[in-house]
């Protein structure tokens, strides 16, 4: 098995390491590694169209790519492997959890997306951790499940055009509660905020912030599953059709003019 791993978080992120040792987990006799230069972290589904792609050979079967996770993708689908399609792709381990409306932000997800849309089973996967301190985090979580819920995906099959979001909670490995196969959730706190700061000369700048506002999550949902300390695995759809709606405008739109 030929496994193709990248991420957002940049070729030297520890989530890549983890990655990497999830790979050889699960027995892949080829690993090649395609990340971005630096990090990426919510670029969501970009591509580098305004500026050319450096790609940088840092090892064997591995390399560092001056763009999005998307290119990364691209470039190893379309140039190293020269339309040879590896057997999976998998994306993280992400430094945070992509559930709810992170998902439309993520890097890590628009890599297994890009996978998907290639004609590669994909699976992007992300750990949870304490939001007060960004080196403290459970890596040794996902890379005592990964492998398993990976053989899991991989064994029930994916259709085409489809891929899956796997999110480890804050918890030690021996913690987890359980594996919940379950939807995208929704917050119902407001996420994102402005940050004025002022430079030396009293100009004004501005941080996009995260609210840490605690939300209701919905049964059933991704949230809802690592707060129980759950593992979710979420399938997500590259066809962002709204079906109920385009079945509702057909039929009450009328003659066509």
């Amino acid at each position: 098995m030929h496994i193709l791993l990248t991420n957002d978080d940049g070729v030297n992120a520890p989530g890549l390491k983890s990655l990497e040792r999830i790979a050889a987990a699960l027995g892949a006799a080829r690993i090649t590694v395609v990340a971005p230069e630096t990090d990426q972290s919510g670029v969501a589904h970009s591509l580098s169209l305004n500026d050319p792609l450096r790609l940088r050979q840092i090892g064997p079967d591995r390399y560092a790519v001056k763009g999005t996770p998307t290119d990364c993708v691209i470039m190893a689908m379309r140039r190293l492997f020269d339309g040879k399609r590896p057997d999976l792709v998998l994306s993280g381990v992400n430094r945070g959890h992509n559930v709810a409306e992170d998902v439309t932000y993520s890097g890590t997800v628009a890599g297994a997306m890009e996978g998907a849309i290639l004609g590669v089973p994909s699976i992007a996967l992300s750990q949870s951790y304490s939001s007060g301190d960004r080196e403290d985090v459970p890596w040794e979580t996902s890379e005592r499940h990964g492998p398993t819920i990976i053989r899991r995906v991989l064994a029930m099959g994916l259709l085409p055009d489809t891929l899956v979001n796997v999110n480890f909670p804050n918890r030690a490995p021996d913690e987890v509660t359980g594996v919940e196969i379950c939807a995208q959730g929704r917050r119902d706190a407001g996420l994102l905020k402005i940050e004025e700061r002022r430079d030396g000369r009293n100009i004004p700048y501005y941080w996009i912030a995260f609210e840490r506002q605690r939300s209701t999550p919905g049964a059933g949902s991704d949230l809802a599953a690592l707060a129980a300390g759950k593992i979710s695995v979420t399938p997500l759809r590259v066809d962002l059709t709204d079906y109920d709606t385009l079945t509702r405008f057909s039929e009450g739109w009328g003659p066509h003019t």
